[in-house]
């Protein structure tokens, strides 16, 4: 038997005033999940936990089924992980986006106009990180480049209790309010600023607005944590299991679980990315040995973070199409079961995430698990009645499906 689960970040939403009234998920040419519907069990799952704030880290963590009220100890030390920094116990890390601020303001009263500055390249990320890097490496803190926007500072014998917010918490807000507070945000807000003398002139950023990109003119810290201590997934579950993410915090939660993480070109983490070709190569681990794939894809939610109903009900077309069609296709031979999901909604609206329930669609090609739905979306799945209250007990529905 073999075992999926494709997960749409953020791909949940709320009604759109300009897809009339309509969801994303509702508004998407969906004929694969629409023919799975009236033969799958629809329900509604609860991945954030209460007390819990609704990022990927927490609600990843839970759909691949580690409780996070157990395991989570913050976002950036997965992310870390993934990254290859080699973290000690008394280390502390924080996220370190580069962002784009706006230009006119004192900086205390800047505008977070892009936390993605402009979905800056990696290659240019790498150039303004290693030109910070100079700057602000002192024997405690040291800068790490990651991918594209997303970036790691960590701190050596570091404390925790800082107060921090996430940029995409802010979009198109002014940054006053959520300045760091608490411990050590003096550092961390001194490093900011100073972020933003250091990079408004850049070559890189003079180069981007001549071309009409947004410059990456700042650096924003945010999701501060420790090393976690994950379980060993193959040994909890009793399945072989894999992951498939272009993501570091997705990566790096696979890595502490011991899973195997499986690379894909054109994997980009936006709606470019090469959806065919992580369905590809989550089928050939399935039928190469693997028990159990995650398969994750972050253009919806990068979508949502931008307000961009159009490309995320594309996002969503494409998932069905490429992912959800193909899954359907290389594995109709062999017994399986996946389950379809998002982690968190990433409303158009909000540009930010939120702790409500998300839709889940369950199926098997061993038996049918009908249970009245007509489409998977979420007014659909809220009219079943299913519901999941503990979202790291999703899974189990999954492995409790034996060919």
């Amino acid at each position: 038997m073999k075992y999926l689960v494709i997960l749409g970040d953020g791909m949940a939403d709320r009604k759109i005033p300009e897809l009339g009234g309509k969801t994303c998920l509702e508004a998407a040419k969906t004929p694969n999940l629409d023919m799975l519907a009236s033969r799958s069990q629809i329900g509604l799952c609860r991945t954030v936990p209460d007390g819990l704030k609704p990022g990927s880290d927490v609600a990843n963590m839970s759909v691949l089924g580690f409780d996070p009220k157990r395991y989570y100890t913050g976002r950036s030390p997965l992310e870390a992980v993934s990254m290859g920094i080699n973290l000690k116990s008394t280390d502390v890390t924080l996220r370190c986006n580069l962002v784009t601020l706006s230009d006119d303001e004192p900086y205390e009263k800047k505008i977070m106009l892009d936390y993605s500055a402009g979905d800056i390249s990696t290659e240019e990320a790498g150039e303004l990180i290693a030109f910070l890097k100079e700057k602000f490496d002192d024997g405690r803190h040291t800068l790490y480049a990651g991918m594209q926007y997303r970036h790691c500072l960590v701190v050596d014998n570091g404390e925790t209790g800082a107060v921090l917010t996430p940029p995409h918490d802010i979009s198109d807000k002014p940054i006053t309010n959520h300045l760091p507070k608490g411990v050590n945000s003096g550092i961390y807000g001194g490093l900011m600023k100073k972020s933003y003398e250091l990079l408004k002139n850049h070559p890189v950023n003079l180069k981007r607005v001549k071309e009409g990109k947004k410059p990456a003119n700042g650096i924003w810290l945010w999701g501060e944590g420790t090393k976690p201590a994950l379980e060993n997934f193959e040994k909890m579950r009793g399945k072989k299991g894999g992951i498939i993410s272009a993501v570091d915090l997705v990566k790096g939660i696979g890595m502490l679980a011991e899973t195997k993480i499986i690379e894909v070109d054109g994997a980009t983490g936006n709606y470019l990315t090469n959806f065919a070709g992580k369905a590809d190569a989550a089928c050939d681990e399935l039928l190469n040995g693997l028990d159990f794939v995650y398969l994750h894809m972050e253009a919806p939610d990068e979508c949502g973070h931008h307000g961009d109903y159009e490309r995320k009900v594309f996002s969503i077309e494409q998932i069905d199409k490429l992912v959800v069609g193909r899954v359907l296709d290389r594995l109709k031979d062999e017994k399986f079961a996946f389950i379809v999901c998002p982690d968190h909604p990433t409303p158009c609206e909000t540009k930010t995430h939120n702790s409500d329930p998300v839709p889940y669609l369950l199926y098997t090609n061993v038996k049918d698990l009908t249970n009245g739905a007509t489409r998977y979306t979420e007014d659909e799945a809220a009219k079943t009645g299913e519901y999941v209250a503990d979202g790291y007990k999703l899974i189990e529905k999954l492995f409790e499906i034996d060919g």
